[in-house]
């Protein structure tokens, strides 16, 4: 099952409408979708490294983008639904409160988020529900989203088919570690907020 997805992921890296697909990709996962772009663009770069940094460009502006959508999620469901539901229990103090700590180092979050799998969308949707200064939310977002894709460009770029020799020979441990991973990272977020 693994290498059929995996194949199937190298064919869509070649694929005419793959620049679409990775940015569609990176926009809905800073928002609301569980599957990193990472996927997708690592085997973009590896069937055309003449485009590479062109594709790390189209990830983060495209994630950055997704970003502000989840923003925007957080922001105006809170302001519908969320401030009634404190009112009724009677958190709207407290939530105040951890708002205020929150956003004191928000763009920590968001550049930790951005950058590690600790799962982007959530923190995106914290920042619009504790009505983080947005301005702070993009340039975090543009600086974490940028390091972390043109980080994984290099690294493909520079050891290219060796990193897909690597990688299809232990798919299975490379699956698993991004799952710990991923799980990972919804722990310590349970944590951190």
């Amino acid at each position: 099952m693994l290498r059929r997805l995996y194949d199937r992921t190298m064919a869509l890296a070649g694929h005419r409408h793959a620049e679409r697909a990775l940015g569609v990709v990176s926009f809905a996962e800073s928002s609301f979708f569980p599957i990193p772009p990472d996927v997708i663009l690592a085997p973009m770069v590896l069937a055309q490294r003449s485009k590479a940094w062109r594709f790390a460009l189209i990830c983060t502006l495209t994630s950055v983008a997704g970003a502000v959508l989840g923003y925007l999620i957080g922001y105006l469901l809170f302001e519908s639904i969320g401030q009634t539901i404190l009112d009724i229990y009677g958190l709207r103090e407290d939530f105040s409160a951890a708002a205020e700590r929150y956003n004191e180092l928000g763009w920590v979050m968001v550049l930790l988020a951005g950058i590690t799998p600790i799962p982007f969308k959530v923190i995106t949707i914290t920042s619009g529900v504790t009505a983080m200064n947005v301005v702070t939310f993009i340039l975090s977002a543009i600086v974490a989203r940028g390091i972390r894709f043109y980080a994984v460009t290099a690294i493909v770029y520079w050891f290219g088919p060796k990193t897909l020799a690597i990688v299809e020979k232990r798919l299975g441990l490379f699956t698993a570690l991004f799952c710990i991973l991923l799980v990972g990272g919804f722990v310590l977020m349970r944590y951190i907020l």
